[in-house]
């Protein structure tokens, strides 16, 4: 894995020094809400397993969130998928959709995928429209899709991305 950079952000591989800096991005109530125990979450952002590569989203030299893809190497179904945390005191500035437009451009050019997917709950409103915003299109819902801390299960959006259509963010 290397270093990624994007007009505001750098993308560099997760490591161990992330851990206490992802815990307590994934431990803000804003996040965790999304992404389940923030100990688990951290831990694997830190040592994902093989399908997975996990980058510290840097800004201005401070870690503001985790951003990650994973593959299907299946050749006939070859294509990649994001997720992305970022702390919540950086929400809304344009930091999330300069690095999943760093990390989507990436994987179509560098790695030559075709098609990249993202599967935010289905009512993570502000989520849908900040993927909508750089391509992404809904594809359907995945009901019941993940199991939240509490034992309810809810539903997730599948949105996916063609190589083309990826549009750059508005600069902010």
């Amino acid at each position: 894995m290397e270093v990624i950079t994007g007009r505001r952000v750098r993308l560099r591989p997760a490591g161990k020094a992330d851990l206490l800096r992802f815990r307590e991005i994934l431990a803000r109530p804003e996040v965790a809400r999304w992404w389940g125990d923030p100990d688990e979450q951290a831990e694997e952002a830190c040592a994902p397993p093989e399908d997975i590569r996990s980058y510290a989203i840097e800004y201005e030299d401070t870690v503001v969130g985790i951003i990650q893809s994973c593959e299907e190497p299946t050749p006939d179904y070859r294509h990649a998928g994001l997720d992305i945390a970022i702390h919540p005191d950086w929400h809304r500035r344009g930091i999330g959709a300069d690095a999943i437009y760093t990390l989507a451009s990436y994987l179509l050019e560098v790695d030559g995928h075709h098609r990249l997917t993202i599967d935010p709950a289905a009512d993570n409103e502000a989520a849908i429209r900040l993927y909508g915003s750089i391509g992404f299109r809904p594809v359907g819902v995945m009901r019941h899709y993940e199991r939240r801390r509490d034992g309810s299960t809810h539903d997730g959006l599948l949105m996916d991305l063609l190589a083309g259509e990826l549009v750059p963010p508005e600069p902010r």
